[in-house]
């Protein structure tokens, strides 16, 4: 994955926000790599980070999906009939097109990786402006990183490509 945003989709309220949220659902957009990782390895990860078979209390916090065309519809109706399969109850998430995604305040973007200034700053001071911030591929892979998801293979991969100093590197090795 290249690029990860949150932001508010599937409802019809234009501009929505955080606290003006209408019909929208609080979600993200990946962009990725077909070459690197597939549409269904995404649906994997996808089902394996959240509860699907519960009702959410709320439009804002439901459970949903988006699929962009009809391969990957189809793509998502397996894996959701398969793991309904497995596990022997319904799926409640919502399976629907996607329509529009409006991008959530800066505060919400990178949020993890925002709550360690010493290593966002080092990332922001690459792009002229915050969008810079929100599209980077790196501040994508560190906001992961910091959330927990990540191993040190990953880092020694990968840490070439972050654009940190030795100390931000070395501030995300501690953090293994």
């Amino acid at each position: 994955m290249y690029r990860t945003r949150v932001g508010y989709a599937g409802g019809t309220s234009q501009d929505p926000t955080y606290r003006n949220i209408g019909d929208h659902t609080e979600t993200f957009q990946i962009d990725f790599n077909p070459a690197e990782i597939s549409y269904e390895e995404i649906l994997e990860i996808f089902w394996d980070n959240h509860n699907p078979f519960g009702r959410a209390w709320s439009r804002q916090y439901m459970s949903i999906l988006f699929y962009h065309s009809e391969k990957q519809k189809e793509a998502v109706m397996e894996s959701k009939e398969a793991l309904e399969t497995k596990m022997k109850t319904e799926i409640k998430t919502e399976i629907v097109p996607f329509s529009d995604f409006y991008l959530a305040e800066d505060y919400h973007q990178k949020y993890y990786l925002q709550a360690r200034p010493e290593l966002s700053m080092e990332i922001m001071a690459y792009y002229p402006d915050f969008r810079g911030f929100i599209d980077s591929t790196a501040a994508a892979r560190l906001n992961g990183l910091v959330a927990g998801y990540g191993d040190r293979g990953l880092i020694e991969a990968e840490k070439d490509s972050y654009g940190l100093s030795p100390e931000g590197i070395e501030l995300i090795e501690r953090m293994y």
